[in-house]
């Protein structure tokens, strides 16, 4: 693709809807200082939100396209976006990161929405947003995160078609590992070859690989690798968000080193099997709560034991929905998500599971190429 990801009618629909929504709860004007937010709406994506130096804003009114306030360092690209309005401000300044250009931008508008709930953050320094408000002292600031996460969950087939593509990548990277990974080998080694397959395989970056190795099951799935040889009767796991133009796949698979116990192959087959219980019923209309329910059901454990169950999926590698007992949030067609189910096999052990699909008027989409029930064994 060139310097956009998308075709211009992509971020006008998603604007559009936006608005739409803006005008139906007499919001006057969006307000983002997130990466995920102004990517969405502008196209803009750089590695440089790495920089905590400068902040970014972006204001979606009610009518036109959204209005980019940004450090001057980014005007060039965001020129070659489809927005118009771009305001630069010089930064890192003394006293002033753009908070008075922001507050002239926003100075129009008296019912303003940001994102203010769960799964969000204010990327600029506090007492900037206080002066902000101070400066804007005729406008109302109000809880935007709704509104926003009900348009990202669903997403468009230009944005299916970017999360099948790394899905597929990392499936394929996932097939070669009986060739990659040995007894023997050290678990940081297994780590930095699984990452170079995966950009082999046609990832653009591996900002997130985590995962595990023990006797028959791993202590925890965030871990980064120690220098830890594989043992037989190892299970490894290793868990990817790979990324292709900036979507990200999120998915992991486990293997056995030498052989595998049959609490290990039990452990395994039922976490396919729970999987496949949340596919079974993943249509338009259900719930998250239900999804969790199904997978629950067949892992005979309890919220307090395993927590979520999946989650959305697309820009960022994790989004919302949660798939928790307690979410409600309706199913709808071209939806991402996550299945990811988990058990505890005892103390200090667990083994998780995880695959991507697409809510569709039917049967889900896998994006992923699913895990057999057998788990795979390398030889030792």
């Amino acid at each position: 693709m060139s310097e956009q990801d998308f075709p211009e009618d992509e971020f006008a629909a998603r604007t559009q809807a936006a608005q739409t929504a803006m005008r139906a709860q007499g919001i006057d004007a969006l307000f983002f200082t997130t990466e995920a937010e102004m990517r969405y709406f502008t196209g803009f994506r750089t590695l440089f939100w790495q920089s905590p130096t400068r902040p970014w804003f972006l204001v979606v009114p009610g009518n036109g396209k959204p209005i980019a306030v940004i450090p001057q360092i980014g005007a060039h690209l965001m020129a070659a976006t489809w927005i118009d309005d771009i305001r630069t401000f010089s930064a890192p300044h003394p006293v002033d990161d753009g908070i008075n250009l922001l507050a002239d931008t926003l100075k129009g508008f008296t019912k303003i929405a940001m994102p203010m709930g769960r799964e969000s953050a204010l990327r600029m320094p506090l007492r900037d947003f206080q002066r902000l408000q101070h400066l804007t002292s005729g406008s109302e600031y109000v809880d935007g995160t709704n509104l926003i996460q009900s348009l990202r969950m669903v997403k468009s087939e230009r944005e299916i078609a970017l999360l099948r593509e790394i899905c597929g990548i990392g499936s394929a990277a996932y097939a070669r590992g009986p060739k990659l990974f040995q007894a023997g080998q050290p678990l940081n080694d297994v780590f930095r070859s699984f990452r170079i397959e995966l950009l082999r395989q046609g990832a653009d970056d591996v900002p997130y690989l985590v995962g595990g190795a023990g006797q028959e099951g791993y202590g925890d799935v965030i871990s980064p690798p120690s220098a830890r040889p594989l043992q037989e009767g190892d299970v490894l796991m290793l868990d990817t968000g790979a990324t292709r133009n900036g979507y990200f796949c999120d998915f992991d698979r486990n293997f056995a080193i030498g052989r595998a116990s049959d609490a290990v192959r039990s452990a395994h087959e039922t976490l396919v099997q729970a999987v496949e219980a949340a596919a079974t019923i993943a249509r338009p209309g259900k719930t998250c709560a239900d999804l969790f329910q199904a997978m629950a059901g067949v892992l005979g454990e309890s919220e307090g034991d395993v927590g979520r169950l999946g989650h959305g999926l697309g820009m960022q590698l994790t989004e919302a929905p949660s798939l928790t007992s307690f979410d409600q949030t309706l199913l709808r067609e071209n939806m991402v998500l996550t299945l990811e189910p988990s058990l505890t096999l005892g103390p200090g052990r667990m083994m998780v599971h995880e695959e991507n699909i697409v809510i569709r008027d039917g049967t889900p989409e896998f994006l992923t190429v699913r895990a057999a029930p057998d788990i795979p064994v390398i030889a030792a």
